[in-house]
């Protein structure tokens, strides 16, 4: 069975699963087989993997870090909040319940069983296992439901702690002292090292803070990570790339959805020099851009009345109306159609009026589509016609049905082997279920080079990036930060002794 070393942190944000990724990637050049888990993980943003089952995406950063192929046994656990209130409950890639907060804690216990054997068949595949927590292990009103989060899998693991503060936020010496002031004796005694993350300055003025804390902890600061800028896709990354952005050569607006999901799929645009991809949540802010996207949400049919009652369909119409090119993706794909039907209450339940720029209806059902893609653009017209013939691959996470008569693509489930088309075009407006459909270098580059084209600048002047490329930089980038400003040999001494 493999060593485990366990990243906490003192709360929500505080940088765990890019500490946890960067020791993914540190182990893997080390020459060890490393994996990464989380037992139970909290987002919107998720993934399917090969198999056809859903995972958060956070691990699956941590699995690209590692070198190894994401598998749900890395997430047995996945919430998808549907409500302030509840969540759609996914168990081994699969949903299991819808649940309110308070009826999940009633059955959390009772998946003590799947989270272990998940974790025990990781662990024998494996030399290293870099467990991710969740929120802060000092929540003392839900200590009881801790089964598998923080402490509870630290006890079921035999694995030692290394609790991460973040210092951007300030207070990080009480943060991190009064986490471990609450925590129970037997919990105190796994914590083995503290690390403060996300350091600006001199760190010399931080020394003696250091020294005091080691002594009225009696654990040491095992490192001082400063705050560097990475693009590398986690669950916070997202609060980064909200930022406003100025346009750039070729701008891209992304209307930000309150549900918003799947995010990573703009990243290779976003990788592109002289591309900005901006996310848009007013029509203040819209501004003249090249291409707007319709990502997909959680709940596209609460989303799509957020976007009526907050002017932007206004703008998005008008902007369509004048020959703007429109992609929607997934829950943007079917708010771009004539009508959405929910009979059974899937989502919002009734009927509501799409947004009629594609001649499309979609109906919700109670099964979920959730596969992975290859596929090729079919003949194509406008500005997206640089896309016909293209070759992608991605995934499907989706409850509705679609019918169109003039699809965009032909693809094929990698999972069933079947073969069928997708998405649909009429003038400037395309759209199609595929996440992923622009993470190709052929197909980004095609589609911001005619952009450029269209608008009269030269496509040369853009940036020409291999996404994957760029992508095995940032976590070798990672890997070093975590190299230079954490002590290594204490980190892997941590491990080998475990608890």
């Amino acid at each position: 069975m493999a060593n485990a070393i366990m990243i906490q942190g003192t709360m929500s944000n505080a940088g765990k699963s890019l500490i946890a990724a960067g020791l993914c990637r540190v182990f893997r050049q080390d020459g060890y087989r490393v994996a990464p888990f989380k037992a139970q993980n909290m987002a919107l943003n998720s993934f399917i993997t090969k198999e056809g089952l859903e995972m958060g995406r956070a691990q699956v950063v941590q699995a690209e870090a590692a070198g190894v192929e994401p598998s749900v046994l890395m997430n047995p656990i996945l919430l998808k909040p549907t409500s302030d209130m509840g969540s759609q409950v996914i168990v081994n890639g699969e949903v299991r319940a819808t649940l309110s907060a308070r009826d999940y804690f009633r059955i959390k216990k009772t998946l003590m069983p799947e989270v272990m054997q998940a974790y025990d068949t990781l662990s024998s595949q494996n030399d290293v296992i870099v467990i991710e927590g969740a929120g802060s292990p000092a929540e003392i009103n839900l200590k009881d439901a801790d089964v598998f989060v923080n402490m509870g899998m630290a006890k079921a693991a035999k694995a030692p702690v290394l609790l991460v503060g973040d210092i951007d936020r300030g207070g990080v010496f009480a943060q991190l002292y009064g986490t471990v002031a609450l925590l129970d004796p037997d919990e105190r005694a796994l914590v083995k090292g503290v690390i403060i993350n996300k350091f600006r300055g001199d760190e010399s003025i931080l020394t003696p803070g250091v020294r005091q804390l080691e002594a009225l902890l009696g654990i040491p600061v095992v490192g001082v990570v400063p705050y560097v800028h990475l693009d590398i896709d986690d669950e916070d990354s997202l609060s980064e790339r909200l930022r406003n952005k100025p346009a750039a050569l070729v701008d891209i607006a992304v209307i930000r959805l309150p549900r918003l999901s799947n995010f990573t799929d703009f990243r290779a645009l976003e990788a592109i020099d002289g591309v900005s991809v901006r996310y848009v949540s007013s029509p203040r802010a819209f501004g003249e851009p090249d291409l707007v996207i319709l990502p997909g949400t959680k709940n596209t049919m609460a989303d799509l009345l957020w976007l009526r009652q907050s002017g932007l369909e206004g703008r998005i119409l008008r902007f369509a109306d004048g020959g703007g090119a429109v992609f929607g993706i997934c829950g943007g794909y079917q708010m771009l159609g004539t009508v959405l039907s929910d009979p059974h209450g899937v989502e919002h339940g009734g009927s509501l009026r799409g947004m009629g720029l594609l001649p499309v209806e979609t109906v919700f059902t109670e099964q979920k589509t959730r596969t992975r893609v290859d596929g090729a653009f079919l003949p194509l017209s406008g500005v997206f016609s640089a896309l016909s013939g293209k070759a992608f691959d991605g995934y499907e996470i989706h409850m509705g049905e679609t019918e169109t008569d003039s699809p965009i693509a032909q693809i094929t489930d990698t999972v069933t082997g079947g073969r069928r088309t997708d998405g649909c075009q009429h003038g400037s407006v395309c759209g199609c279920y595929v996440h992923g459909v622009f993470d190709g270098d052929a197909v980004a580059g095609a589609l911001v080079r005619a952009l450029a084209k269209r608008k009269g600048v030269d496509p040369d002047l853009l940036g020409k990036v291999s996404g994957e490329a760029y992508k095995q930089r940032q976590y070798d980038l990672l890997a070093d930060t975590i190299r230079n400003h954490m002590d290594m040999d204490a980190v892997t001494r941590i491990l080998k002794e475990g608890v």
